[in-house]
């Protein structure tokens, strides 16, 4: 996630996709229509709770994810990586397309090269399409790179630049969201709240439209955006002005997003794939020439970072994103964005994660080793909250 995204999805959801008069919506401080915000379980940010640093590499491409056909040796590959920030919201949909293109051949046995999130969901996808499917992977859950996301649905986070891109991936990215979006909700309301809603606030003492400002400063790295592409299915946001919230900033922001319990989730995706009579090898592949090696004709490349080395790819870039993780705590379902440091609440801890002085924050950055001197920080800025030292 970035900082656009997280803004936009309260600022820009108040028009349902569109960002609006804000000096207008400034005003409009909520009302008994608005539904206060009861009391806020406050977060136990303390350096002492920290129980793991993780860093993930999301793999960007300019032009968006990659999801052509080539022929290596006698195998069919359609690709199915580089979705930026965005991989496990626009899995669904990215898988339908693969899948599509893999079955156009009708072949009964589909080879899928990794087991993250977009590998997962293309496995299943492929069983649904009545392919016979095996996962062929190096590293599983929790040791994939999916498995340190922070779980929010960004399914516009660093998925393209926008001079990369036109009308027509807009058009193909839209069809994706709505697709997984449609297929997350059915996941809603299980056990273990695999996929839950959460509240989330924008935290600031700036007004609503010195937000607007402030973002739009800090949007240059080029990034596309398409939030506006998806209002039909964004809740809209709430402002709260001071006195009428209890967080210690001037105004609040609140809105609803998806969340992603990613531990719950990616165990009841493998018992679904495994259900079906799939089946996982481990292998590693070095170079395209080893998949000559798979039973299978067909085969769904979904290596994501991974690729950038295995097809000598370099259009696909790594963003390097840090998380602090907070041990679980009752009460803290909630996320909220503070001076640059996003939090999500999960059932597997609380992910606090610092997205930079501007977008650009961890593009083209390959460092995997964790900074536990950052962790901290960050951890520090959201203790600020709520133990009074905030200035």
């Amino acid at each position: 996630m970035h900082r656009r995204h997280f803004l936009g999805s309260s600022l820009a959801a108040m028009a349902g996709g569109a960002l609006p008069d804000l000096g207008r919506l400034a005003a409009q401080m909520p009302s008994p229509m608005f539904d206060p915000i009861g009391p806020i379980t406050p977060i136990r940010a303390l350096v002492d709770r920290i129980f793991r640093i993780t860093v993930c590499l999301r793999p960007f491409r300019a032009q968006g994810p990659r999801l052509d056909v080539e022929k290596v040796g006698r195998k069919l590959v359609v690709h199915n990586y580089g979705h930026g920030g965005s991989g496990w919201s626009l899995s669904w949909g990215s898988a339908e397309i693969a899948v599509r293109r893999a079955m156009a051949t009708s072949p009964r046995d589909i080879a899928i090269m990794g087991a993250g999130a977009i590998g997962l969901t293309s496995a299943i996808t492929a069983q649904r399409a009545g392919a016979r499917v095996t996962i062929y992977t190096r590293d599983r859950f929790p040791d994939v790179p999916s498995a340190r996301a922070t779980g929010s649905w960004t399914p516009d986070s660093r998925v393209a630049m926008a001079d990369a891109v036109g009308s027509e991936f807009a058009t193909l990215w839209s069809g994706m969201a709505h697709s997984s979006f449609a297929r997350w909700q059915s996941y809603v309301g299980l056990p273990a709240h695999p996929v839950a809603w959460s509240d989330r606030y924008t935290l600031s003492d700036l007004a609503p439209d010195e937000m607007r400002a402030e973002l739009r400063a800090h949007d240059v790295a080029g990034f596309a955006h398409f939030s506006d592409l998806i209002g039909d299915i964004s809740p809209r946001s709430q402002v709260f002005g001071p006195g009428t919230h209890p967080f210690a900033t001037r105004y609040a922001l609140r809105n609803s997003q998806m969340t992603f319990n990613i531990a719950s989730l990616a165990h009841l995706l493998m018992q679904d794939f495994l259900a079906a009579g799939g089946r996982i090898e481990t292998m590693t592949f070095e170079q395209p020439s080893d998949i000559g090696r798979l039973r299978e004709k067909v085969v769904i490349n979904c290596t994501g970072y991974g690729a950038r080395a295995l097809f000598r790819d370099e259009t696909v870039h790594p963003v390097r994103g840090q998380i602090a993780w907070l041990l679980p705590q009752p009460g803290v379902d909630y996320g909220l964005f503070y001076s640059n440091v996003s939090v999500v609440g999960r059932s597997d801890g609380i992910v606090i994660q610092d997205l930079g002085p501007d977008d650009r924050f961890g593009f083209d950055d390959a460092d995997e080793r964790p900074d536990r001197a950052a962790a901290e920080a960050s951890v520090r800025r959201i203790a600020e909250l709520f133990d009074g030292t905030r200035r």
